[in-house]
């Protein structure tokens, strides 16, 4: 019987029964020879010194095993492992577990463990027994689960001797009798058992061999109809032809996003052996962001282990057999010409595990090798150690991630480069590119940075980080319309005093409070009369000369008001997973602002992830095309910018029926993936401004309310008191131009930008900012809203959730620099929202 299958009905045995055998009591005595006629005599105080003797020792044995024994009981602990049978032809029949033929090997195999375990002092006095699960070819592989009662004192004794047994192993093979003959076997591997998988009341077991040309599709038990099962545990066991590697895509992957609850382990095995593990997961995983692997082998195992509660749909798969050396499997060769570009095997998807490659570069003979490495993505142990996975190159060891261009270069015309990837713990890999430089002129009219980029001069000495090394802003004499830094680095003058520490050293952030005597600072740096402060009224934007009044006073607009009307001191209280009021009003949030699809560390351009945003909305005029943008607050509710809903001439955008509205979409070519809806109603906010821009927002109503799904969700709606703090990093999103005076986008593009001090953005954009626009960008230029993305969302992340921080609404130009874009400022028109939606 397979000892995983009984879950903890391996529960060690209490050690009581043994400590009561040794407990021994005096036999009774005649009390009439214990008597004495005028006192005690010498026999009786014998006899009694004995008697409390015993009873000392009997109370401390029983101390000393209720606080040592007792307190060090026993755990069952499970080990999966795998041994390569070198004397056995494999046979047809191994692979069936009820066959005559599996059943006597199997019994070979378990007894050639216990002699194993027996021989081995930190393992014989706790070894119970073993089970084979399954057999595979080359010569033969056995796969095994070992059950030990180890004392918790002993745990890691016995841990270190089983991740060690291989160690004697490879540097002699072993031998093994018994009245059926001998076995040789090597390369003996084994792991503790994932805990999480003894746990489970349901098990299910599926092994599949698999055909060439002949792919299976694998599910989720219940998939797509149902949720997958609770507490269960379910592995799926494929098998190939030998000389071929098994290929496993998922094609739909929905699993709860936190893995300590539910996941998917793939192993580069049979058995689920964790020094064997390719990858564990959870989640969501869009097609967009493919999610696959290739064995080393011609096996693979599939786990999928869920808890007791919160099941999601689960996954559909395909599995294939590709023979080694196909496409996808292999790698390295000889590259030649003026530029090229190469991948590790199966990217984007995961590399397999146990494989090397070597590309030789080889350029003009008078040129030397570039190579730029455009995503590097290796599994790495311990930090600034490549002991796992890494890409070699001229003998320097590259892993982990890269999170801008890596660049290296050689000093000849020859370049090598060695990808290695060990058993276990595999990841997406990398893309690269090589070029020809010649080595008198490696950046010709440009700036070389000491990571060997190349920079338009221009960007020298500007205060942006343009190189990714800063070297481009070292060495710099600093003009007086720059901030002088003094680490020696020179920023623009507008950063000073913004409230971000962009110097690094704070240096642009000192002797900020010019105010007069007899003024307040708000904590915006604005000066107002200290007859101002604690008057009642909020004449700092910030509300801060209204805050420490030492008054009892109405809940300030800074802080937050529950249902219940309790006022909330702490910034931000709503959906972060603490109840900071009493009735609970802060925590509910429902499904608001949860992303489905986790973000790909691959964005390819900034192309948005397939169901990525599903707050997002394409608004289109009635059968034409795409013109703004617009956010899902509720199921019958979105918001959009003002701007976007006022008529031009014969068009009447005020009007409902002039708008055609597209929910979960993200291809514009693919509107028919999408959900089609038409508007009730359309309301501008009363006091929009269409020369200034302010209150630029609009509320739109659904003719009927829409069905939530993973790709249609909406976001969560701040308080008005919800503080969006500068320097944040925020996301923009919509189809717009995806650059000034060109083109809409046909998939969903996303940027990251931050939010900037609206008194330094004030002064970049003549002072036309009002204090319902908040600015966010990124001052160096290249990122923006533009055309076509107005009304769209600007989505802040708090938790698990975003945030509708602002709706997209106007800009000098797109993405210039020093421009940031100009968006209207949610918490200000919390309550005008409350009072037209009821949201």
């Amino acid at each position: 019987m397979d000892p995983m299958d009984a879950g903890m009905r391996y529960t060690p045995k209490s050690s009581d029964r043994d400590w009561d055998q040794a407990v021994t009591f005096l036999p009774a005595t005649d009390s009439t020879k214990l008597e004495k006629k005028k006192g005690p005599g010498k026999i009786a105080a014998i006899i009694g010194v004995v008697v409390f003797a015993c009873v000392v020792a009997l109370m401390t044995g029983l101390l000393v095993w209720h606080f040592h024994y007792r307190k060090d009981e026993k755990i069952m602990k499970m080990y999966s492992g795998s041994m390569r049978i070198t004397n056995q032809p494999f046979l047809d029949t191994y692979e069936d577990s009820n066959s005559t033929e599996f059943k006597a090997l199997a019994k070979q195999v378990a007894a050639q463990l216990r002699d194993i375990y027996t021989k081995t002092p930190a393992l014989a006095k706790f070894y119970v027994d073993s089970t084979v699960q399954a057999f595979s070819q080359g010569s033969v592989v056995a796969y095994y689960l070992s059950e030990f009662h180890v004392p918790k004192s002993q745990e890691a004794a016995v841990d270190n001797a089983m991740s060690s047994m291989n160690d004697p192993i490879n540097k002699a093979q072993r031998s093994f009798s018994d009245p059926t003959g001998s076995l040789f076997y090597d390369s003996v591997v084994a792991s503790a058992v994932d805990s999480r998988m003894l746990m489970k009341r349901t098990i299910q077991r599926v092994s599949e061999r698999i055909r060439p040309g002949h792919p299976i599709t694998v599910k989720s038990p219940g998939f797509p109809d149902y949720p997958y099962p609770s507490n269960s545990l379910v592995q799926w066991q494929f098998r190939a032809d030998p000389n071929s590697v098994i290929q496993l895509d998922f094609e739909t992957f929905n699993l709860e996003g936190e893995c300590k609850n539910d996941f998917v382990k793939v192993y580069d095995s049979l058995a689920a052996i964790e020094s064997r593990v390719m990858a564990e997961k959870c989640g969501y995983y869009s097609p967009n962001n493919p999610l696959g692997f290739i064995s080393s082998g011609n096996v693979l195992l599939v786990t999928l282990v869920t808890n007791e509660e919160g099941n999601y749909p689960g996954f559909r798969a395909s599995v294939a057999q590709v023979v080694k050396g196909s496409r996808g499997t292999s790698c390295g060769g000889t590259l030649t010409g003026n530029s090229g570009t190469f991948t590790s095997p199966n990217y984007p998807k995961y590399y397999p595990p146990l494989t090397t490659c070597e590309w030789t570069i080889e350029v003009p003979s008078n040129m030397n090798v570039k190579l730029i490495f455009t995503k590097f993505m290796m599994s790495v142990g311990q930090p600034n150690l490549c002991l796992m996975d890494y890409v070699e190159v001229n003998g320097e060891k590259f892993c982990g991630n890269f999170s801008s261009n890596k660049v290296v270069t050689s000093n000849t015309n020859r370049m090598t480069v060695v990808f290695y990837s060990d058993a276990s713990r595999v990841d997406r890999g990398f893309n690269a590119t090589f070029s020809a430089f010649e080595p008198s002129n490696p950046c010709p009219d440009k700036f070389l940075c000491n990571n060997k980029r190349c920079i338009s001069t221009s960007l020298q000495c500007d205060g942006w980080n343009d190189c990714g090394d800063s070297s481009d802003e070292k060495n710099c004499k600093c003009s007086s319309s720059m901030i002088s830094c003094r680490n020696g680095l020179c920023k623009p003058m507008f950063w000073k005093c913004d409230g971000v520490d962009d110097c690094g050293d704070r240096t642009d952030e000192m002797n900020c409070a010019a105010c007069k005597p007899g003024e307040f600072v708000c904590g915006d740096g604005k000066c107002i009369s200290e007859k101002q402060k604690c008057d009642g009224r909020n004449d700092c934007s910030d509300n801060s000369d209204e805050t420490d009044c030492g008054k009892a006073a109405p809940c300030p607009q800074s802080n937050y008001v529950c249902k219940n009307g309790q006022c909330i001191s702490k910034q931000n209280p709503e959906c972060d997973g603490e109840n900071d009021c009493k009735d609970g009003s802060d925590e509910d949030c429902g499904d608001c602002g949860k992303q489905p699809y986790k973000t790909s560390r691959i964005v390819g351009g900034q192309d948005a992830t397939e169901g990525e945003w599903p707050w997002q909305v394409s608004l289109h005029i009635k059968n034409s095309i795409h013109v703004c943008g617009a956010s899902i607050i509720s199921d019958r509710w979105l918001v959009t910018a003002a701007h976007c809903v006022q008529d031009e001439g014969a068009t009447r955008l005020s009007q409902p029926g002039s708008w055609d509205v597209y929910l979960g979409l993200h291809t514009q070519k693919m509107l028919e993936k999408a959900e089609k809806r038409s508007l009730k109603k359309v309301v501008a906010h009363p006091n929009y401004n269409a020369y200034t821009y302010d209150n630029d927002i609009a509320l739109m109503e659904l003719d009927q309310p829409v069905t939530f799904r993973d790709s249609i969700r909406p976001i969560c709606l701040p308080s008005a008191a919800y503080d969006f703090p500068v320097g944040k990093t925020v996301w923009i999103t919509g189809w717009g131009a995806t650059r000034e005076g060109g083109s809409g986008a046909t998939v969903l593009q996303k940027a990251q930008v931050r939010i900037i001090n609206s008194t330094v953005c004030n002064s970049l954009m003549n002072g036309q900012i009002t204090s319902r626009m908040t600015c966010a960008g990124v001052l160096s230029g290249g990122v923006d809203a533009c055309q076509g993305d107005s009304g769209g969302p600007l989505s802040s992340s708090s938790g698990t959730r975003m945030f509708l921080a602002g709706v997209v609404s106007w800009g000098d130009g797109c993405a210039r620099r020093n421009k940031p874009g100009i968006y209207s400022t949610i918490p200000k028109f919390r309550a005008w929202i409350k009072e037209v939606t009821g949201v």
